[in-house]
């Protein structure tokens, strides 16, 4: 359970001090980090975890200055919903990200692929959306999420991103103050006394204009087979059985939840959609995970699907059977790209 917003704003002093702290302890540290690389496997894990750490931690601090500064500006919080207040903070978010998916790419050798020739935000020359956007992503973990809010940030093809994510995210001290800033939904995992996600998506969505894209992720959570075998329960409960088969067919994904992405459409019939499938850090959810299998010297892909607001269904049954189908090629997809990887080239 989240604490009250006025406790989770002590954060950003404590921030300070471990920032200090570490700088202050930076000699030691990086001589422990190097020894602990020797017993590790890979080449220079703990070093490398070291330095994004503090790439991190600087950027949590530089951000929440930021924060205050723009909350001193913005009338002591009194103009933080004026269009003039949202670009700011749009822009010193792209800043970090921009600078945190740097520091990850240079420290752990990460390279960027977008394949398929379909529309995408990374290509140039390729036709694109003009209008405002619906993306509907696959939901594979924090740093697959941060990829792709950076992708839809890129200075080159900037979009406003509105997102649905989980409110545990606000633990995190900057995601907390940017994101409850801007219109974004957090979906509590206890729902009493507050309104249903697919009125807050609605919301969201009324209001769409051409540089803003919704960002929802169907699925809810994370893949796990204990994940996939309890959603699967809950369709064959309500008696869904074309549901059940379908999900039952998905080897990477959950099944998804049509009620949001229904919301956003009807709400916004205007928004043009783009599916997006991304796979290479999916396995990494917690510290843990990153500190058992750093990804080092790995190619992530991306693939997007363009379909432009006159060809998506807006029947509930056709929607959500438009949805699964989606939902099927993306699985494909994945296993694809997963299989190609696990296949030595031959040169």
């Amino acid at each position: 359970m989240l604490p009250p917003r006025g406790v989770r704003r002590l954060s950003g002093p404590l921030l300070l001090a471990v920032l200090v702290a570490a700088v202050v302890s930076l000699p030691l540290l990086v001589v422990v980090a190097a020894i602990a690389s020797a017993f590790l496997p890979g080449r220079w894990r703990a070093l490398r975890l070291l330095c994004f750490a503090l790439v991190y931690l600087a950027l949590e601090v530089a951000g929440l200055l930021a924060a205050a500064v723009l909350w001193v500006g913005c009338g002591l919080g009194r103009r933080l919903d004026t269009p003039r207040a949202r670009a700011a903070h749009y822009t010193v978010l792209r800043l970090g990200l921009d600078v945190l998916m740097r520091a990850a790419q240079r420290l752990f050798a990460l390279r960027l692929v977008t394949d398929g020739t379909s529309w995408s935000p990374l290509d140039d020359g390729v036709p694109g959306s003009t209008n405002a956007m619906v993306v509907l992503s696959r939901h594979a973990g924090p740093g697959d999420s941060f990829l792709l809010v950076h992708t839809l940030m890129n200075r080159d093809h900037l979009r406003r991103p509105r997102i649905v994510l989980k409110d545990a995210l606000q633990w995190d001290p900057l995601l907390d103050v940017y994101l409850n800033r801007l219109p974004n939904h957090f979906v509590r995992a206890e729902r009493s006394g507050s309104r249903s996600s697919p009125e807050a998506i609605a919301d969201l969505a009324r209001d769409l204009g051409e540089e803003d894209a919704l960002l929802i992720f169907p699925e809810g959570a994370n893949f796990t087979p204990q994940r996939r075998f309890r959603a699967i329960q809950r369709l064959r409960a309500r008696s869904l059985a074309s549901a059940v088969r379908r999900a039952e067919e998905l080897r990477h994904l959950l099944p998804p939840r049509p009620a949001g992405v229904a919301a956003a459409l009807r709400a916004a019939p205007h928004a043009d959609v783009v599916l997006v499938a991304h796979t290479g850090l999916e396995h990494l959810s917690t510290v843990r995970d990153v500190w058992r299998a750093l990804p080092m010297d790995k190619t992530l892909h991306l693939r997007w699907w363009f379909v432009p607001a006159a060809e998506v269904p807006r029947e509930d049954a056709e929607l959500t059977d438009w949805l699964y189908r989606w939902w099927a090629t993306v699985d494909d997809w994945i296993d694809t790209t997963r299989q190609q990887e696990a296949t030595p080239s031959r040169t």
